[in-house]
């Protein structure tokens, strides 16, 4: 009897890898008997660099780097082997993440994926075949300006002189040169579809949360900036959905790096073999912190419960709320929420590992019935 863990995180509360130990460890008292095979999925955004290292036995590395506001890290991404080569995993808000400068007044004129651009560097510099990057949760809105300077692009002055590579200087951009170099391949971790520019660009969806008030402001040099890449580097990538992403930084992968962008869910199942796993299982256990309507769009849970009834397999869901439970039970054979109901919301989410377990052990026999149905 062969059990796949296929669980994202619940976030605020579980990583994905420590909700599929917690879960495996609860199977491992209710049905011994049973095999676990962890597989902790991500979608593209914060922890799928720790899910797809997790899922197939990766290493880490960590290289000296900068925040979105010039202040020293040190940037952590993995390193797996796939198919006899070397690709890295990495998450560009392990650099120039949001998170990473809530202690700071929000300066976003200022803000540069210069620490991303140095992870990529990092990552070639270890002859790595192709790189893999999440890029929610940013703190940027420089179309990936201070990630292309990081790796050799030059961004002039109607003088020839180098700009600082910041949106707050690309009013003044008059050429673009690129470096010689080739890039490995980079694939794009990205569910958003949002353009680089307009009523749905990056500015005006994702920029008040990292301080933006003037929006003509970003979008003229965002705009000026698109229109010189056209020209000198024959990249038109400003309408292309996705390329809003991490305040532009969709636009700049793609535009100074060759970069694809795909559905973030769809490619990490596809790095950590998800439907093989799916089909050598006799039950799969899926789930994330809050299952709703919206899981019925796309999300995690959802695209491995679709592929487990795609190869008829039982699927199960743990949650840590569970809304529009009638829509979901049309796509779950078993929902099971971790939250008793009493409990406070902060104090379910400081012991979730606890309840998730307790939850699985209460639904034992339900998840036998479902091996045996």
């Amino acid at each position: 009897m062969r059990i796949l863990i296929a669980i994202d995180k619940f976030k605020g509360s579980i990583p994905a890898t420590v909700a599929a130990q917690a879960i495996a460890a609860a199977l491992k008292r209710a049905a011994p008997e049973a095999e676990s095979d962890l597989c902790p999925i991500a979608d593209g955004g914060e922890g799928t660099a720790e899910a797809v290292v997790a899922a197939l036995n990766g290493s880490w590395c960590e290289t000296p780097a900068f925040d979105a506001q010039n202040r020293p890290v040190r940037a952590r991404y993995g390193l797996v082997q796939t198919a006899g080569r070397l690709e890295a995993i990495m998450e560009m808000s392990a650099a120039s993440g949001l998170a990473m400068v809530s202690d700071l007044p929000l300066n976003p004129a200022a803000a540069s994926t210069h620490g991303t651009g140095l992870m990529i560097r990092d990552a070639m510099a270890r002859g790595v075949q192709r790189i893999v990057i999440g890029i929610g949760g940013s703190a940027t809105n420089d179309a990936g300006v201070g990630m292309a300077a990081t790796l050799g692009y030059r961004f002039l002055n109607a003088d020839g002189q180098a700009l600082e590579p910041t949106i707050a200087s690309m009013d003044r951009l008059a050429r673009i040169e690129k470096p010689e170099a080739p890039f490995p391949e980079i694939l794009v971790a990205c569910d958003v579809n949002n353009p680089l520019l307009g009523k749905d660009g990056c500015t005006r969806v994702y920029g008040p949360q990292k301080g933006v008030t003037d929006f003509e402001y970003f979008e003229s040099r965002l705009q000026h900036l698109a229109e010189i890449a056209r020209r000198d580097l024959g990249a038109d990538h400003g309408n292309v959905p996705g390329a809003g992403a991490a305040g532009g930084l969709g636009f700049g992968l793609m535009t100074f790096c060759g970069a694809k962008l795909t559905s973030g869910f769809d490619l990490i199942a596809d790095l950590v073999h998800l439907r093989e796993r799916v089909a050598a299982a006799d039950l799969v256990i899926t789930g994330e912190g809050r299952l709703d309507a919206q899981t019925l769009h796309g999300k995690g849970p959802m695209g491995v419960a679709d592929m487990a009834r795609e190869l008829g397999k039982p699927v199960a869901a743990l949650a840590g709320a569970i809304l529009a439970e009638e829509q979901l039970r049309t796509r779950f054979d078993l929902l099971c929420a971790i939250k008793p109901p009493e409990m406070p919301l902060a104090e379910a989410m400081q012991r979730g590992p606890e309840l998730l377990e307790a939850a699985v052990l209460a639904q034992a026999a339900a998840l036998r019935g479902l091996l045996t149905a």
